[in-house]
């Protein structure tokens, strides 16, 4: 069979069906955001980041004991290339896979993929519970905190900006942007 260039729309909706609680979208959403803004910024598929970025969760929900497994799963059932999954598979590596990050969009959402859930946080608790005025000192004073946003695995945030050859201070600021431009959407526009 042949595979085929998944849409959103078509990314949206098979997370749709795997996916019920909106705290998972509005990651899924923060992280399609950061991906689209760096892909412009690399000169890169927008598109192609942005469903990624999407869909990189798809089994999380559904299956949290077999994450990335069941993605791979139902990402070959939907014909999706396989360039796509490996992509999407990479976000985990080390983790819940063992597909390790080699190109620049596979590094990237390797990187980010913890690193926005580290931003919301840190936005949830600023009296404008915003990333339209936040920046990036704002994260890296909760950084070495482990307390804070105790779920994120800070060590994947610093090999990922070391795989990509960026400061820890860049990939914060880069993330930010990207979330900027889906603050809305994340709810994390502001009050």
């Amino acid at each position: 069979m042949t595979s085929i260039i998944p849409t959103r729309e078509a990314a949206m909706a098979l997370f749709k069906k795997y996916n019920k609680t909106e705290s998972l979208l509005k990651h899924a959403l923060a992280v399609e955001g950061v991906m689209r803004y760096m892909a412009r910024k690399h000169g890169e598929d927008e598109e192609k980041w942005g469903v990624i970025g999407l869909i990189h969760d798809l089994d999380y929900e559904m299956y949290p004991e077999q994450h990335c497994i069941m993605t791979r799963k139902i990402l070959e059932e939907n014909h999706w290339p396989d360039e796509y999954i490996s992509a999407v598979l990479s976000h985990g590596w080390g983790l819940a896979s063992d597909v390790e990050p080699v190109t620049l969009l596979e590094k990237t959402i390797y990187a980010i993929d913890e690193l926005t859930g580290l931003v919301v946080t840190s936005a949830l608790v600023r009296p404008t519970k915003s990333v339209m005025d936040m920046e990036t000192r704002s994260v890296r004073k909760k950084w070495n905190d482990r307390r804070f946003a105790a779920g994120v695995n800070r060590s994947v945030i610093e090999k990922g900006a070391e795989m990509l050859g960026v400061s820890l201070d860049d990939l914060i600021t880069d993330c930010i942007m990207g979330m900027r431009e889906v603050a809305g959407e994340i709810g994390l526009k502001g009050v």
